[in-house]
Order: C-alpha cells, then sequence, then structure tokens
C-alpha cells in the first residue's frame, strides 16, 4: 500500500506537479472545468432527509428549487432518493428508481443544459438515471454495495464521485474507530482507483465522506489534512453542509447550521476543495467569489 513520507515530502510533490490541481470533467459531452471550484446543489427526492427543506416530493417544488440553485450559480444538480442520515432504512433500487429517475427526467427536461448527478449505490439506477438525463454518477458506497457498479460507470462513460464510508448508514455511526484517518482514507482511494482504472473508469473525483463512519474529530482531522488527497491527482468534493460535526459542535440544529456550514465550506477551499456539495448554493458560490479575490487563499493551480 502507499505510504506519504512527510508532510514535506508531501507538499514538495504537490508543487511540483503541474498537472495536479487541474481538472475538467467529461459530462457526456458537456465538459465541466475544476480550473476555479464549482458548486453542486443537494436534490433530495426523500421524505427522510436529515435537512427537511432539501426534501422534495411534488415536481413544481423540486423545479422550483433547481432552477434558483441554477441561477444561484450551481455548476452540478445532484439528485438522491436515499436517505443516508443514520440509522436509515435503505430503500430497494425500485424504490429508489420510482423516487429518482422521474425527477432526473423532470430536471433533464427543464434544464436540458444544467449537468445532473444521480446519488446512488445501485448500478441499475445510475443506468436508468444516465438514460433520464443524469451525466455524473455519485456514490456513497465506493462500489461495496453493488459489486456492478464500476462496470456500469464505465460503461455509460460517465463521472463517478468516490467516497469513503467505514460501515453501512444503518450502521456507520456506530462507534467508527480508526488508528490514522487520514491515512486509511487514502489507502482505501488508492486500492479503489486502481480498481476504478482496471474497470475502464475515465473521470473520479474523490469525497472523504464527512460524517460518513467518522466522529467529529475524524471530520475536522480530514478537512484539516484535505489536501493530503491531492497526491492521487483527481478533484475533491466537500460535503459538510448542515452536518452533525457543524451543529453538534455549535449546539445548534441542522435548520441552523448555514453559517456553520460556510466557514468549513471556506476551510475546505483554502485546503484544496474543487466542489462544494451543498444546500445552499448562494451562500458557498460567495464563499467561492470571495476567496478568489483574497490573494493566495486558494491555490493558483485552481
Amino acid at each position: 500500500m502507499f505510504r506519504f513520507q512527510t508532510s514535506q515530502h508531501l507538499i514538495f510533490t504537490l508543487k511540483n506537479n503541474k498537472q495536479i490541481g487541474m481538472f475538467t470533467l467529461n459530462c457526456r459531452g458537456k465538459l465541466l472545468s475544476l480550473q476555479k471550484p464549482v458548486v453542486m446543489g443537494i436534490l433530495n427526492m426523500t421524505q427522510d432527509s436529515f435537512y427537511a427543506p432539501s426534501r422534495h416530493q411534488a415536481s413544481d417544488s423540486l423545479l422550483s428549487t433547481a432552477e434558483k440553485m441554477l441561477k444561484a450559480g450551481a455548476a452540478l444538480l445532484d439528485i438522491g432518493g436515499q436517505s443516508t442520515r443514520p440509522g436509515s432504512r435503505t430503500l430497494s433500487a425500485q424504490e429508489e428508481a420510482a423516487a429518482v429517475i422521474p425527477a432526473v427526467a423532470a430536471l433533464h427536461k427543464a434544464f436540458p443544459e444544467a449537468i445532473l448527478s444521480v446519488d446512488t449505490f445501485y448500478s441499475t439506477v445510475a443506468a436508468a438515471a444516465v438514460e433520464a438525463g443524469a451525466s455524473v454518477v455519485n456514490d456513497i458506497s465506493a462500489g461495496t454495495i453493488d459489486p456492478d457498479m464500476f462496470a456500469t460507470v464505465a460503461a455509460l462513460n460517465v463521472p463517478y464521485v468516490l467516497m469513503h464510508m467505514q460501515g453501512r448508514p444503518e450502521t456507520m455511526q456506530q462507534q467508527p474507530y480508526y488508528d490514522n484517518v487520514t491515512q486509511e482514507v487514502l489507502d482505501f482511494f488508492i486500492e479503489k482507483l486502481a480498481l476504478l482504472k482496471k474497470a475502464g473508469v475515465k473521470d473520479v473525483v474523490l469525497d472523504p465522506g464527512f460524517g460518513f463512519g467518522k466522529t467529529t474529530t475524524h471530520n475536522f482531522t480530514l478537512l484539516k489534512n484535505l489536501r493530503q488527497f491531492m497526491i492521487l491527482n483527481c478533484a475533491l468534493l466537500l460535503g459538510v453542509s448542515r452536518k452533525g460535526t457543524i451543529y453538534r459542535t455549535l449546539g445548534t440544529t441542522a435548520e441552523g447550521a448555514l453559517n456553520g456550514t460556510t466557514v468549513l465550506n471556506t476551510i475546505g477551499l483554502m485546503n484544496g476543495a474543487h466542489i462544494l456539495r451543498v444546500h445552499d448554493v448562494r451562500e458557498a458560490m460567495e464563499a467561492i467569489i470571495l476567496l478568489q479575490h483574497y490573494p493566495e487563499a486558494i491555490p493558483s493551480s485552481l
């Protein structure tokens, strides 16, 4: 397994590899440049999501929210039908497809130029969503729940978001433990990237999986060390929006966690994040814009 030597060696490697940080995702013919950070808006087709305002069932509500997100600057919209909050019930592929596929189709029809991502760990749902208009697959299980996922994504020829999770949503917060969370997530990515390359997947985005089988301390450690994952030469996705690490630390709720989300998004941008996955697009875009005007806050390669 890969073992980095020292932080100084890693920083030297990053600074001297001009390819690191320069990414373009081919989303079924639509090129998404990540030379500057972008925002992914969250659209949940479930009534069990931990943040109530992100839940949608009626198409009017979905399309209205999507329009606001796109106008606020979202580069991608991420549509999911599975609640992944700790202890949630896992839907079958059929149940998830019934919630997600009509939503993807409606969004693609209303906003044909928008880049749509499907949040699923089922290969059949991924394939149906891409047929309906999605052009990115976001899999919280990294192919561990559905062994056909990697081959399916390769055949679909779409970008793949590879996320780390310890355990499954039903059990992931039952005393998660790591000897070295950053090293173990890094090794996990190295192993999975080799499998994805073998399968023929071309564009991969890495998501350390904040809140997925991690304690608050683990999450803050990963945020601090986010830049270390850049040695893998993949774009980085930051998904901390309104999560428990924020609202428990601040003694509030998911509804009261917008300001905390902006703070952690800002730290993530300064540590190398390329994509912010958020419920609140306007505020995330403001963080990106302001940091772009702050000298050397965001690496020049981004």
